[in-house]
């Protein structure tokens, strides 16, 4: 994760929390519910965010499992911590995951996290050698054409509202995999055997508070740096509009989540 995504996810952490009753929540269960982690595994949980997924992994494993839950924003990192008190399995640590040192897991998953390191291949790797042979491992990533609306509206409403020419939509290695056939064979040639790409279809309606916490509580809160509350309340305006007569009304939050195991696996999918 580059540095200004920390500081979004950093800035974004107490709207991140109520956009997660629309978007991480259901995700991350779609996700777990695909790794199935069982009572006594060890789970990682990688860019873990506030624990969407971590969460209902540590509730599967049970006190005599552990979910070492990492993401390098602290604040998402201290707010996991401040709702999870009690839970004894999860473990929850601001750190890189990229370099995390520990092996063994039974289960490793990261839900909409893999596409922010800085290479993609080479994390995503470090991540599928952190689990056992046979090891169950599970990527959640967007499909494509998923959440695209919202943030080409926004920088357009940035660029009316600045006079600055509209960024580029921000792309990277993922948009060559974001379709579940290349996903799989890319997943594959991470080190996974037996993968399964399952799509996780998920289309809410977009109100206009839902599409401005989109903003507020994801990293598209990136594109509002350096604007002050009056010119952020102008950008607000100009998007909702924007998408109102583009009859956007429907928010496209669609994944794939890749499914494998770590080499040495004879196991079937569940």
């Amino acid at each position: 994760m580059t540095d200004r995504y920390l500081k979004a996810f950093d800035t974004a952490a107490a709207d991140f929390e109520r956009l997660g009753e629309h978007l991480w929540k259901p995700i991350g269960q779609a996700t777990v519910d695909r790794t199935a982690p069982a009572p006594g595994d060890r789970v990682l949980d990688a860019c873990c965010g506030n624990g969407a997924s971590a969460v209902p992994a540590a509730l599967r494993v049970g006190d005599q499992g552990r979910v070492d839950a990492v993401d390098r924003s602290a604040a998402l990192i201290a707010d996991l911590r401040s709702r999870t008190t009690g839970l004894v399995p999860l473990h929850a640590r601001a750190a890189d995951v990229t370099s995390w040192p520990d092996s063994g897991y039974d289960v490793v998953q990261a839900v909409l996290g893999i596409f922010f390191f800085p290479d993609m291949a080479a994390g995503t790797e470090h991540l599928v050698s952190r689990a056992r042979p046979g090891g169950r491992v599970g990527f959640t990533i967007w499909r494509r054409g998923a959440m695209v609306a919202p943030g080409t509206h926004l920088r357009q409403a940035v660029s009316q509202v600045t006079g600055r020419p509209a960024e580029p939509r921000p792309t990277g290695p993922v948009e060559a995999v974001n379709v579940a056939a290349d996903y799989r064979a890319w997943l594959t040639d991470r080190g996974l055997t037996d993968v399964t790409v399952t799509t996780h279809e998920l289309h809410l309606p977009l109100t206009p508070d839902l599409a401005w916490l989109v903003v507020t509580g994801s990293g598209f809160v990136t594109v509002l740096d350096g604007l002050d509350e009056t010119r952020i309340a102008e950008v607000r305006e100009v998007y909702l509009d924007s998408l109102s007569r583009a009859g956007v009304t429907e928010l496209d939050a669609t994944t794939l989540i890749g499914i494998g195991y770590s080499q040495g696996s004879n196991a079937l999918v569940m």
